[in-house]
């Protein structure tokens, strides 16, 4: 046996040996990080605005508001998905796209937040049965949709680039033009 140090198993200026590589966890988008919190705030102000309107009138009255905001949802979806259907149809008898405008999605959005349970809900989803807010609603998210496609990298620009795979494992590339009369 020996009093000495004991003999390094590596030499002392150099590092360890890692047996896994470090991973990087990617981060978070913005999206996956506050739309929890955003649904939970959401939840909060819902019930805190049933317990307000139900101690200021009654119990069966916010219980009839709910279910006149879940029966007239059901009518306006019920309503909007039949002109969306009849458009396809007019369309497609005439041979060409259907028309663009007709609020149809809207009309459905606003529905289904009137069949939401809930008083901020049905506030916004009778807000977008109304054309002008329809209108603005649309304008904005078409803006925001060519703004999108317009920054490369994104989406749209996703669309512009094809990537033809041949059998033999090469890529060909190539771009696709759209050509719009």
């Amino acid at each position: 046996m020996t009093t000495g140090s004991p003999i390094p198993a590596y030499p002392t200026d150099a590092q360890p040996p890692r047996t896994q590589p470090r991973r990087t966890q990617p981060r978070r988008s913005r999206l996956r990080t506050f739309l929890p919190l955003g649904l939970a705030a959401w939840l909060v102000l819902e019930i805190w605005l049933l317990t307000v309107v139900a101690g200021a009138t009654s119990g069966p009255a916010v219980l009839l508001i709910l279910v006149a905001g879940f029966v007239l949802g059901a009518v306006v979806i019920k309503r909007a998905g039949r002109r969306a259907f009849r458009n396809l149809n007019e369309a497609l008898q005439r041979g060409t796209a259907p028309r663009k405008g007709g609020g149809n999605g809207l009309m459905m959005l606003g529905g289904l937040l009137l069949m939401i349970p809930g008083l901020a809900s049905d506030a916004i989803g009778l807000l977008l049965l109304l054309p002008p807010v329809q209108k603005a609603v649309s304008g904005y998210g078409e803006r925001k949709l060519r703004e999108a496609a317009a920054t490369p990298g994104s989406l749209g620009d996703a669309f512009q680039q094809a990537r033809i795979h041949r059998p033999d494992g090469k890529v060909v590339q190539g771009e696709v033009i759209r050509d719009e009369h």
